[in-house]
């Protein structure tokens, strides 16, 4: 059994767990990051980065169809889908084994296997397989960052062969004809879009008003209404009841909203109601870790109520966001190496939905903003009415400005349409640096570009719009 030294163990190597073991160390630290699996976690491997390339596929998918706006005639197309799985696969690979480079290049210790966290100043780590220790690690800190998995519930019967996780839907090698997502979240209308791009016929189960129901109002109706248009079938409020694999595939039994009761069968189902933090078996009962709702207690700098012992990322609650975990890894890091941080701003981080059209956020809602009791200027500005989303063929959707009205501070921005992902930064910095919509409409963006739209809403909202 080996023995190690350092001053600082973070259990877990996803977005929040590399980024904190390389940042401490970069500080000073010396620092291990104890793994059971792949470098990267779930985002580099099983989620973010490997969903990424099969979105990018389904986009190709959408231009085939339309190709012949363009000037492309094709007779007869040989479409391959498992090659975009083993697409993603070498995507997800490379990109675990740079995490691999980068814990070298920063004298960052792996160690593998299952993490218990045994006081503040002592880890014990386990093979998977045998579960017999094979390291033990005296150390100053610990820091947890074991990440969530798919939320499990006993009447949806996940038998990862007809009723999937997202994991299961990203490893398949062949579409399904027909495929029912349980649940509108990201996910759930990620993985909606991909299989509808290779032809599935998709029926979304969502059992609050709206799809991906964090989002503005506005931008929910617009997503519903290009999935309705692009063939996606959407059952909003209402509720599954029942979902088990048959011989033929799987059948749903499902309430609606006025108490009916409805069966829907299809080939697959996927399970995307969510997620549940990896809580179990990492020593926090022991330790009298506080927990609330199935999520590690922390404050502003990650502590929990044990000294010396922080948690970041998925396993300390919502929002579930590799780049809030990544944020998180930073300011703990920090922390722990007695440097000056802020905290993190969890009111000023971003959300992305890589469907299409896309969907970008910061801030708050309308109705958020409403109930907070602010008086707002609203802009909108369509993407029918950019050049540059005309020149690429890409018009639906809209960019939605909520500001001040009293000091025109920004609110919240909200997005839906062609790149939005890469356009929500510049709302994000506006709104850290408490920019007003005369702010951003009298910087003057590029044209022609996507961007254009951010300071078109803004100049909405002031009633001084021009080409809208």
């Amino acid at each position: 059994m080996a023995q190690h030294e350092c001053d600082l163990v973070v259990v877990g190597s996803g977005p929040g767990g590399y980024v904190a073991a390389i940042r401490a160390s970069q500080l000073g630290l010396k620092t291990i990051c104890v793994e059971k699996d792949k470098l990267g976690g779930v985002c580099l491997n099983v989620g973010c980065i490997p969903s990424k390339s099969l979105l990018k596929n389904a986009e190709y998918m959408n231009f085939f169809k339309h190709a012949e706006d363009f000037g492309f005639h094709i007779e007869k197309m040989n479409v391959d889908f498992s090659r975009a799985i083993d697409r993603s696969r070498e995507v997800a690979d490379r990109m675990s084994n740079g995490v691999s480079f980068l814990f070298k290049k920063n004298k960052v210790q792996q160690v593998k296997g299952h993490g218990t966290v045994i006081s503040r100043s002592k880890v014990e780590v386990r093979d998977p397989q045998t579960n017999a220790v094979t390291d033990t690690i005296s150390c100053k800190n610990v820091i947890i960052a074991t990440g969530a998995r798919t939320r499990m519930f006993p009447f949806i019967e996940v038998d990862h062969k007809h009723v999937w996780t997202s994991t299961d839907a990203i490893f398949q090698r062949n579409a399904p004809g027909s495929l029912i997502v349980i649940g509108a979240g990201a996910i759930g209308v990620e993985l909606a879009y991909f299989y509808n791009a290779y032809g599935a016929n998709v029926t979304i189960v969502e059992m609050m008003p709206n799809i991906v129901p964090v989002e503005d109002i506005d931008i929910s109706k617009e997503l519903e209404r290009n999935f309705k248009k692009a063939g996606i079938n959407i059952l909003t409020e209402t509720r599954v009841i029942s979902a088990k694999p048959t011989k033929k595939g799987v059948e749903l039994l499902v309430e609606k909203k006025d108490g009916t009761q409805e069966k829907l069968t299809a080939d697959r189902a996927l399970n995307a109601v969510g997620v549940q933090a990896n809580i179990e078996g990492i020593g926090l009962e022991q330790l009298g870790v506080k927990m609330e709702k199935g999520w590690i207690v922390v404050d502003k700098f990650l502590r929990t109520n044990v000294e010396g012992v922080y948690a970041i990322g998925d396993v300390a609650g919502p929002p579930w966001l590799a780049h809030k975990a990544s944020a998180e890894a930073i300011v703990c890091a920090e922390f722990i190496a007695g440097h000056e941080t802020h905290g993190v701003d969890y009111n000023n981080i971003p959300g992305c939905t890589y469907c299409n059209p896309q969907v970008a956020s910061v801030g708050l809602t309308e109705a958020k903003a409403k109930e907070a009791g602010y008086e707002l200027k609203i802009g909108k500005f369509p993407f029918t009415a950019s050049g540059k989303a005309h020149g690429i063929g890409k018009t639906a959707g809209f960019v939605k400005l909520i500001f001040d009205a009293k000091y025109g501070e920004l609110l919240g921005a909200h997005m839906i349409g062609p790149d939005v992902t890469e356009m929500i930064a510049e709302l994000g910095l506006a709104r850290s640096l408490e920019a007003t919509g005369p702010t951003l409409f009298r910087t003057i963006h590029a044209h022609p570009t996507l961007s254009e739209a951010v300071m078109e809403a803004a100049a909405g909202a002031w009633g001084e719009a021009v080409n809208f």
